[in-house]
């Protein structure tokens, strides 16, 4: 199994969530607001500095396990959907995960997907 989490812009949230709708194999998925800052942190300088958290931008943090087969289809679906072209689309990261556990009625691993 892999998770994928994906920082993607706010307004393309809705259009993420319903194309991910139509990936088979994909039960569920958790979304969160986040801030946070990325390469543009890079392009500040003394006359524009970072002002604490004001220079923080506002994201949506989508997460998704799914069993190895769909993570590309996953993946896919992510790059064309939130893909705006400008600066700041968001990143997506997979990982490895090794124990899902349902907490309704303990079941583990690969059946709880």
């Amino acid at each position: 199994m892999q998770e994928i989490k994906a920082y993607i812009k706010n307004h393309k949230l809705e259009a993420v969530t319903l194309a991910l709708h139509r990936v088979s194999g994909i039960s569920g998925m958790s979304v969160s607001e986040v801030r946070g800052f990325g390469r543009s942190k890079a392009h500040t300088s003394a006359a524009n500095p970072i002002d604490g958290t004001a220079d923080f931008v506002k994201h949506v943090k989508i997460e998704v396990v799914c069993h190895n087969q769909y993570v590309d289809e996953v993946v896919q679906v992510l790059k064309d959907v939130a893909h705006t072209g400008l600066r700041g689309d968001g990143r997506i990261f997979v990982s490895d995960v090794r124990r899902a556990i349902r907490i309704e009625d303990g079941v583990e691993d690969s059946t709880v997907v």
